[in-house]
C-alpha cells in the first residue's frame, strides 16, 4: 500500500539529500538538484514536503493592495506537507518573511524554497520554520514584485518544480525528485543510506576504502 503523504514526507525526513541525489541519478535523473545558490538559514535546518511552487516577477508599478491579496490567497491555499518553492525572477525583494512564515506553519506546511529573497530571519528562526534562499533583505514584495500563479510547474534554482513533487533539503543544499517516482526513490535512497552505514562501520572498523567499496557496492 502506498504510504500516505505525511509518512512519505516523513521517511524522506530522515534521509540526507545525497542519498536522493544519488538514488535518482541511477534511475537517469540526473538535473534534480536545485542551484547552490540556495542556502537553508542554518546549518541545522532541515525539510522533507510536497512542492506547492509558485511564480512571479518584478513589477515596480503592482497595485499594492491586490497584489497582497494574492499574497495572502496563494498562503490560504498553500496544502498541508507543503513545502512552497518560489520562482521569482528577481535580485532585488523579499519574497517571503516571518508572517507568511507563521501562516504557512499553521497549515501544517514543511518548508519553503525560494529562488529569491527573504527577510525578518531573526523570527523565522525563532519560529523554526525551515527556510532555503538565496539572499536575504529587508526590501518587502508587494510594491515591487508581482505574484502570477501558484500551484503550477515553475523553475527554482534551474530545477522544473512540479506540484506534488518532493523537495528534500539540508546544509548540504534541496533537491527535487518527481512526484510519479517519489515512492521508488524513496525506497533506493533508504537502502543507499543502510548500505552507507555498513560501510561506515567498516571503514571505521580498519578496512580499506576500496574493500569496503567492492563489498558493499557504494561508499
Amino acid at each position: 500500500m502506498a504510504p500516505s503523504d505525511g509518512e512519505l514526507c516523513d521517511r524522506y525526513a530522515q534521509l540526507h539529500p545525497g542519498a536522493v541525489a544519488d538514488s535518482l541519478d541511477a534511475l537517469g535523473y540526473e538535473r534534480r538538484t536545485l542551484a547552490s545558490a540556495i542556502d537553508p538559514l542554518t546549518r541545522d535546518t532541515r525539510m522533507a514536503g510536497l512542492a506547492f511552487p509558485v511564480r512571479g516577477r518584478p513589477d515596480e508599478g503592482a497595485d499594492y493592495d491586490e497584489n497582497i491579496e494574492r499574497f495572502l490567497r496563494m498562503l490560504g491555499d498553500a496544502p498541508e506537507h507543503g513545502v512552497v518553492a518560489y520562482e521569482t525572477n528577481d535580485e532585488e525583494a523579499a519574497h517571503l518573511g516571518e508572517l507568511s512564515t507563521t501562516a504557512l506553519a499553521a497549515r501544517g506546511c514543511r518548508g519553503a524554497v525560494v529562488d529569491g529573497g527573504v527577510r525578518d530571519v531573526r523570527r523565522i528562526l525563532e519560529g523554526g520554520f525551515p527556510v532555503f534562499s538565496r539572499y536575504r533583505t529587508p526590501a518587502d514584495a508587494p510594491p515591487r514584485w508581482r505574484l502570477d500563479d501558484w500551484d503550477v510547474p515553475a523553475l527554482v534554482g534551474g530545477v522544473e518544480v512540479r506540484p506534488g513533487d518532493v523537495l528534500v533539503g539540508d546544509v548540504d543544499g534541496v533537491v527535487c525528485v518527481p512526484g510519479d517516482v517519489a515512492e521508488t526513490v524513496l525506497e533506493r535512497a533508504e537502502a543507499k543510506a543502510g548500505t552507507e552505514d555498513d560501510v561506515r562501520e567498516a571503514v571505521r572498523g580498519g578496512t580499506a576504502p576500496l574493500d569496503a567499496y567492492r563489498e558493499f557496492g557504494a561508499f
